[in-house]
């Protein structure tokens, strides 16, 4: 019988009763915590496990290199004036509907990027987009997003209406992808049939060679089209090569624009500022930088590119999201600035949530502080209450990028959060825990049935993610409470953690 009823779903377990689980831990030596987590590794030989299983179980606590270079797949990217069907171009490249459609330019899309893969290739896709209904200027516009969406691409697909033909528009991308000295694919599209292939032979004028009759609709030439992008990538991104692992710890300073994320870069730098590196292959320079904080040097990730182009986001936060992403894919820890002075907003709540989904360390940065009047700092305790409640366990600083103030509990912080994305925690440890936590707290009835929690292991960290193998699904609520256990139990502050099952059946026994 359980000690709580359960919520309704989508609310965390509460339990009724205390338990002091810490101190329980803290009598048990390691040596009777390994043997129970022996025992319980014996017994799990009873369930049907397939050969992933016994593969992630043999490694037990063996050590995993996280310190390997991370080759990232070489950048498509999707170029072109509103309307001509870039969306639907990514849509028949990933075989199934992921952007977002409409007979309307200017469709707004919070996702910039897919991965993608095409005869065994993996590479990822960038589809351009966020155009304004309004925009005035447009020809301009349109080839200043695309120069972004370009100086992170290997190979570009330049997509035109190949019914309607070059525009002014059309005019203008061309200028600007003729610097670039990348390899650019003419997209003839919307042609749907042999007749009509005519039509795309007018684009030769463009000056990118032969144009690529597709049908993106369709599906007609894409196949052929895709062949010859995937055969001009390179191995791994130029843009963005190696990631390197291991060295001085790599921060990304992400935020909404205007925030302060430029001040606060350029404070930390100030004469503090190392070296400046240059990353080959890349279009865009500096794109890291070696900074000196609390004695020890820590690389800021792709901040100059972000800062360098900040002007170019137009009012829209679509390319402020390509960039952020770009920066979160090559960081360890990422330091969120929110401005305290404003309203949180959900562009605000939408960069923490992909920093979680990312992975990475996260500290939580309240800028322009010394500034907070009484009345404001009243409204905003409610605002991190409400919107703020899903990543208090993010270690949070109070700053003012423009003068510097208080910029040293940075990095107090920053190790904070770093140490417990690195954390491993033991087998034995963790299914002592385990085994604890159930006997205090078990999971309610279902149905009459109840699940039970067989053995769990840390398969990686940075970030931490655990497997626990049990006889049923875990309620989501329970697993809230597992996992807000184990940040609580092991000190889990500063990181996201992942909980996943795998329900295994007893096997059948031989007659």
């Amino acid at each position: 019988m359980s000690d709580s009823s359960f919520p309704v779903d989508g609310d965390e377990y509460v339990p009724s009763v205390e338990d002091n689980i810490a101190e329980r831990l803290l009598e048990i030596s390691d040596e009777d915590a390994d043997q129970r987590a022996q025992s319980l590794l014996v017994g799990l030989g009873d369930y049907e496990l397939d050969d992933e299983d016994a593969a992630l179980l043999a490694r037990g606590d063996a050590e995993y290199d996280d310190d390997e270079d991370e080759l990232i797949p070489p950048v498509l990217a999707i170029i072109g004036r509103p309307n001509v069907g870039k969306s639907t171009l990514v849509n028949r490249i990933l075989g199934r509907r992921e952007a977002v459609v409409e007979d309307v330019p200017g469709v707004t899309r919070d996702r910039v990027s897919y991965q993608a893969e095409w005869n065994g290739r993996d590479f990822t896709v960038v589809d351009t987009g966020g155009w304004e209904h309004d925009a005035k200027g447009l020809h301009a516009r349109v080839a200043e997003q695309a120069e972004i969406a370009a100086d992170v691409a290997d190979v570009i697909l330049f997509v035109v209406d190949a019914r309607v033909g070059a525009t002014a528009t059309d005019e203008a991308v061309v200028k600007m992808l003729r610097k670039k000295k990348k390899p650019v694919l003419l997209v003839a599209n919307k042609i749907d049939d042999f007749n009509q292939e005519s039509e795309a032979a007018t684009l030769w004028g463009l000056g990118f060679g032969q144009p690529w009759p597709v049908s993106a609709l369709h599906g007609r030439g894409a196949a052929d089209l895709l062949d010859e992008a995937v055969s001009k990538m390179p191995e791994h991104s130029a843009y963005g090569g190696l990631i390197p692992r291991g060295g001085p710890r790599r921060i990304a300073l992400i935020g909404r624009p205007n925030v302060g994320k430029s001040s606060l870069l350029n404070k930390l730098a100030g004469s503090n500022r190392v070296v400046v590196d240059n990353t080959a292959g890349t279009t865009r320079d500096p794109v890291d930088e070696l900074v000196e904080l609390g004695g020890r040097v820590w690389r800021f990730v792709d901040t100059a590119g972000i800062r360098r182009r900040q002007h170019m986001a137009h009012g829209s936060d679509y390319y402020a999201s390509l960039r952020t992403q770009s920066a979160l894919d090559k960081a360890e820890v990422a330091v969120v600035l929110l401005a305290v002075d404003e309203v949180l907003s959900e562009q605000d709540v939408r960069i923490l949530q992909m920093t979680i989904d990312s992975g990475r360390a996260l500290v939580i940065a309240f800028n322009k502080w010394d500034l907070l009047e009484e009345e404001r700092r009243r409204y905003l305790e409610r605002e991190i209450d409400t919107d703020l409640s899903h990543v208090e366990w993010a270690p949070t600083v109070n700053i003012s990028a423009k003068t510097g103030w208080h910029k040293d509990k940075l990095v107090p912080a920053l190790d904070r959060a770093l140490e417990s994305w690195d954390k491993r925690i033991s087998t034995g440890k963790l299914n002592t825990f385990l085994g604890e936590l159930v006997a205090a707290h078990p999971h309610p009835l279902r149905g009459g049935k109840q699940p039970r929690i067989l053995f769990g292991t840390q398969v990686s960290s940075r970030p931490p993610r655990f497997v626990l193998f049990t006889t049923g699904f875990l309620d989501p609520g329970y697993r809230r409470f597992i996992t807000r256990r184990l940040r609580e139990t092991f000190g889990f502050d500063g990181t996201p953690i992942e909980v996943s099952m795998r329900v295994r059946e007893k096997r059948a026994r031989k007659k």
